[in-house]
């Protein structure tokens, strides 16, 4: 054998054995063993993430033992977690979680969630998604729907950027009966690991109802009550200056308060999704008795990057001089990254 072909098949063997060792390995109780990167344990399904499948979710309860090289967050209750360096394989039914000199062994039945630890500081991540919806009815009464939502979040270090933006148009034989489009944008400053302080701006345009331009600047500060793998949830509560003008070219301008959520969970091995946004807010000088913006809905993942959306969204100024109260509901396709 000449030794070029001698140094390339030691090569190729180190670089096979190097990706043995990296790779993490899961134990089914039948005796199969499937080996790859375990991605996150949400309760039910064990993400794991393979060159040769995809990601693939595996039921708990078919799982006997499994090992991992990577830092992983280990947690045993709704807030006991420990960061386990790595997770070796015990008995059927347990794991070892070695985090030191002295290792700990669980009951696989004791762990609720598995997922990476999340660190404060990430040099750069960027996640978002655009929903569609579009809606064609002919019979007595024709109608055409057209709904499109745009979300995207970036974070570099202890700044996260919001941005998102929606466009909703119906005509009922041929006669526009809904026709408004909205943007915000809001930039968070991290303070500590979940505390955050936000500033955001906000334009809505409706060609239709009464309450014609909104224009809100807000301030305040957020708490980040989780992040991870599994979907995350914060709140903030905000200091706005808003400019309402009606269709018949009244304006107010008032100062309010408000609280603004953005909760999203992964469920099912991360198939399905969870998701809802809004805020509901009360003036401070009685032009209006409150304001809601919401929405709640589901998506489906059917592949890595499309899923198919399901969303209501209601929209209300109540006991303003224009009084708003809209509700949509959604089925649409959507893409992700």
């Amino acid at each position: 054998m000449s030794r070029a072909k001698s140094l390339s098949l030691l090569g190729l063997s180190l670089t096979m054995l190097s990706s043995a060792t990296l790779a993490d390995t899961v134990w089914l109780t039948n005796g199969d063993r499937l080996t790859g990167t375990i991605r996150f344990f949400d309760g039910s399904k064990l993400l794991l993430e393979t060159d040769y499948g995809g990601s693939i979710p595996l039921s708990w309860k078919k799982i006997a033992t499994l090992e991992s090289d990577h830092e992983l967050l280990v947690k045993l209750g709704p807030v006991n977690g420990e960061r386990a360096k790595a997770l070796l394989a015990a008995e059927p039914g347990k794991v070892t979680l070695a985090n030191g000199d002295v290792p700990t062994t669980v009951e696989l039945a004791q762990i609720e969630q598995i997922m990476k630890p999340k660190p404060l500081v990430e040099d750069f991540t960027w996640k978002g998604n655009v929903d569609l919806a579009l809606d064609y009815k002919r019979g007595e009464r024709d109608s055409d729907d057209y709904d499109v939502d745009v979300k995207t979040q970036a974070r570099h270090g202890l700044w996260r950027h919001n941005a998102q933006a929606d466009y909703n148009r119906e005509l009922k034989n041929d006669v526009v009966s809904t026709d408004n489009w909205s943007a915000e944008y809001a930039l968070d400053r991290f303070l500590t690991e979940q505390w955050f302080w936000q500033g955001r701006f906000e334009y809505k345009r409706d060609r239709i109802e009464e309450v014609e331009r909104q224009r809100t600047l807000g301030t305040g500060p957020g708490y980040q009550f989780w992040d991870n793998e599994l979907g995350a949830f914060s709140i903030a509560t905000l200091a706005n200056r808003s400019d309402y003008r009606y269709s018949d070219g009244e304006q107010d301008r008032f100062y309010a308060l408000s609280v603004k959520w953005d909760y999203n969970r992964y469920l099912i091995g991360k198939t399905v999704e969870l998701f809802s946004s809004g805020e509901v807010g009360k003036p401070l000088e009685g032009v209006a008795d409150y304001t809601l913006d919401a929405e709640v809905g589901l998506r489906y993942k059917v592949t890595d990057w499309a899923s198919l959306n399901m969303k209501a969204e209601k929209d209300i100024v109540s006991g303003a001089d224009g009084d708003l109260d809209e509700t949509r509901y959604t089925l649409g396709f959507g893409v992700g990254w």
